[in-house]
């Protein structure tokens, strides 16, 4: 598959040791063109997937003039999935639907980090990963559903897991409880360029995930397109899960660029467990970025990063779609 052009000389960070022992005696697993496993032991690693003790690196300034934030933009009506049917997906412990909504995602001032507001349908499509049945203070990472012709992608860190066993998914998750019920990850799919090296500049995966009684994710809560290509000066509604939370953080700012492969993203309290949470983008509705990437998404609470979203990542959806097919 397609790769970035580097300089020969440019370091790659490799995968940090787990903090999450839940996953940590996990065995590999990863599905690439083909090829299954990786050569990385742990199932989580630094940054926001876990607390790391490195000293926090220094953000290289931005140009102020590509990054100054513009007024905030609605989101657009979505054109993909119908609206969720709780009911039809219901848990063994399942919730009522979330009330509708009194604000939304398009509410969120500029630079601030609030909850996000339940019931909203992009929210909706944003999750918490699990190892096991959802229960309160065990999620580990987040994800969001893409949009696909398969109807059941999700897509997260490369980072977060590197093992589909007891790996569950639940959308919408809030409180200790799934409202649109959970889904089973069946498959990882990864850049050689991460699972041969670790590369910060590929730190994306898609996940595959079974039915859930007999419906695929996307069909019950929608999805969000891929974007590529974009813009670094894009605005984004940057959603996480953080691992002492039991609901969504949101934040909508504009991003910076942080090296050539690389978004930067000023957003408060976005700790460990936000890792692989969506940079959904304002003007367009298309995820742009995914939680990762530099100091594998951020040192710092306060500062994330995200691996550019170009070919590399398209080619993987293109290989991840047809796999799952």
């Amino acid at each position: 598959m397609g790769k970035h052009r580097r300089e020969g000389s440019r370091r790659r960070r490799l995968l940090a040791p787990s903090l999450f022992t839940a996953l940590s005696a996990v065995a590999v697993a990863a599905v690439l063109t083909g090829t299954h496993g990786l050569d990385l032991s742990d199932t989580t690693a630094a940054g926001k997937a876990a607390r790391s003790t490195r000293a926090a690196v220094p953000v290289p300034a931005a140009d102020p003039a590509a990054v100054a934030p513009p007024a905030p933009v609605a989101a657009p009506t979505p054109s993909a999935a119908p609206t969720a049917d709780p009911t039809a997906t219901a848990t063994a412990t399942p919730a009522a639907a979330p009330a509708a909504p009194t604000t939304t995602a398009a509410d969120v001032a500029l630079g601030t980090t609030a909850p996000a507001p339940a019931g909203d349908r992009e929210t909706g499509t944003v999750g918490a990963l699990f190892s096991g049945t959802p229960t309160a203070g065990d999620h580990f990472c987040t994800a969001s559903v893409l949009h696909s012709a398969t109807g059941n992608l999700l897509l997260t860190a490369a980072h977060c897991l590197s093992s589909t066993d007891g790996v569950t998914f639940a959308p919408g998750y809030r409180d200790g409880s799934a409202p649109y019920g959970t889904w089973r990850v069946t498959a990882i799919h990864t850049t050689a360029g991460w699972s041969q090296k670790g590369d910060e500049d590929e730190d994306f995966a898609i996940l595959e995930t079974a039915p859930s009684n007999g419906r695929n994710v996307e069909d019950v809560v929608g999805g969000n397109r891929l974007g590529t290509d974009e813009p670094f000066g894009a605005t984004v509604r940057l959603y996480g899960y953080p691992a002492d939370a039991e609901a969504p953080v949101l934040c909508t700012n504009t991003t910076g660029q942080q090296s050539a492969y690389q978004r930067v993203v000023h957003c408060p309290a976005y700790p460990g467990g936000t890792s692989g949470g969506p940079w959904i983008n304002t003007a367009t509705g298309d995820v742009i970025g995914a939680i990762g990437g530099y100091q594998q998404g951020g040192d710092t609470d306060d500062i994330s990063y995200s691996a550019l979203f170009d070919h590399t990542i398209a080619d993987l959806y293109t290989q991840a779609e047809a796999a799952a097919s």
